[in-house]
């Protein structure tokens, strides 16, 4: 029997050790709720990639096919020196439809990437 004891306990001290190794997500930085009377900066040069919610996508102001969504993007960044891109989607649409999206955007060496809950003022 005292042989049993034995073996249970060192079970039991190697899924302790082990348990805490439990894998983590990605990193995620948090927006801030800005002050009330601050407006919001319009960056002219900011690049928007909206999905619809028939699936339709458009960067910035053109309509894209998503399987050349990966092009225009490399084609977009070669010259620029950062690598930004908003997302925004709608309400109706799956997490699923946004991840492809991001996925593209990664693929193409975006390295930042802002998801947009609402579509920014545009500048009088």
């Amino acid at each position: 029997m005292t042989p049993m004891i034995d073996i249970l306990l060192v079970l039991i001290i190697i899924f302790m050790v082990i348990t805490p190794l439990t894998p983590r997500g990605l990193g995620a930085l948090l927006p801030q709720t800005p002050a009330p009377d601050a407006h919001p900066p319009s960056t002219p040069g900011d690049v928007v990639i909206t999905v619809e919610g028939d699936g339709t996508v458009h960067l910035n102001a053109e309509r894209v096919d998503l399987a050349r969504l990966h092009e225009r993007l490399v084609r977009l960044f070669e010259t620029r020196g950062n690598s930004v891109v908003f997302v925004l989607g709608g309400k109706d649409l799956y997490f699923r439809q946004i991840a492809e999206v991001i996925d593209i955007a990664k693929g193409a060496g975006i390295d930042r990437i802002g998801l947009m809950t609402q579509q920014p003022p545009r500048p009088l």
